[in-house]
């Protein structure tokens, strides 16, 4: 199996009990999570030595998140420890015609405040096979930004497939912002997923797609990814293709291109929808894990991701609970949720 590397930023994620509204809620469910640790998570569920990078205070809550990724099998030393909090993040659950809600309280927490002194990426990258990261840790801090590049470089020197999710987040930074810091980073990057909001947001870049009417036929993005893959030299460019029909019901597919032809998947009709919270996340780990375990197979290695994703928008959490055989299984055609005896 292979070494997988991710870096950025593990919350605690407060979330209020089933759909119920922040306002009406005395009690909120606790667990952890964040773009990149979700990465790491599915890596390690699919049998991968998934590392996972950044820094959370010494005292119990940072000590909490660390076991939350190591009750997963996620390898935890080159997290450095040390700052005074950990990012918040809470979740308001939606439903139908109702959207799920986002409230952030990470500023100032341990990984935005981060040093280059406190990681030796060299020694991290060392023997790795695959570096993970989101538009999500550029966007924490202008110190986190500088990790990122200095991670990157690292890859780079040892050899190893950089890949990023795009993942813009307007409470985050701008859209000028995310263009400024993102477009140099991807020089290093080998493999670059994102939908055509973050696209057009991080990269400067607009499908021929009206996603808004959830029109989401692929041949409006071939245009937009040959033109990124010509401008930045990336091996692949992929997509997840998201139909919002509500809150509880999505169409759901994705568009790989590795530069000389185009793979459509399978679509899944989701519904109900338990938590899409960690959906792009999962489709990434998924995606990690069928590029390596199928390299010369670009369509099945994303079948395999968009039934992993498929399944994680049933399971509450950010962390996407399922291993090889049951994507496999769902891969392969059995979408009839039977108990299994």
């Amino acid at each position: 199996m292979a070494k997988v590397v991710t870096l950025g930023e593990i919350m605690l994620r407060l979330s209020t009990p089933g759909n119920s509204r922040f306002v009406q809620s005395d009690s909120f469910d606790v667990v952890y999570g964040g773009g990149e640790a979700n990465v790491a998570v599915s890596c390690a569920n699919y049998g991968h030595e998934a590392y996972f990078v950044t820094k959370l205070p010494t005292h119990e809550i940072g000590q909490s998140a660390v076991n939350a990724l190591r009750k997963y099998g996620v390898h935890t030393e080159f997290i450095a420890r040390g700052g005074d909090r950990v990012g918040i993040y809470y979740l308001e659950t939606g439903a139908s015609m109702r959207p799920s809600k986002v409230i952030y309280d990470r500023a100032h927490s341990a990984i935005a405040e981060a040093d280059p002194k406190d990681f030796d990426f060299d020694k991290i990258m060392e023997g790795a096979d695959w570096f993970h990261w989101s538009g999500i840790t550029p966007a924490i801090s202008d110190k986190a930004a500088e990790l990122t590049k200095l991670a990157c470089e690292a890859a780079k020197r040892h050899g190893v497939t950089v890949s990023v999710d795009l993942n813009f987040r307007k409470k985050l930074w701008t859209s000028e912002k995310a263009i400024s810091i993102m477009k140099p980073l991807m020089k290093y990057v080998d493999v670059c997923i994102g939908n055509e909001e973050d696209a057009e947001l991080c990269l400067g870049f607009k499908p021929e797609a009206d996603v808004e009417g959830g029109k989401t036929d692929a041949s409006g993005y071939e245009g937009i990814f040959k033109a990124m893959a010509k401008e930045f030299g990336f091996k692949y460019v992929v997509s997840t293709l998201r139909e919002s029909f509500s809150a509880t019901h999505n169409g759901w597919k994705a568009l790989i291109y590795n530069g000389k032809e185009f793979y459509q998947s399978k679509r899944y009709d989701i519904n109900p929808i338990i938590d899409r919270v960690g959906g792009g996340d999962s489709f990434s780990g998924g995606l990690i894990h069928g590029l390596l375990t199928y390299p010369n197979d670009q369509g099945k290695a994303l079948e395999f991701a968009v039934a992993a994703s498929a399944l994680k928008h049933t399971i509450p959490g950010d962390f996407n609970l399922v291993d090889r055989k049951e994507v496999e299984n769902l891969a392969g055609g059995d979408a009839s949720g039977r108990v299994q005896r």
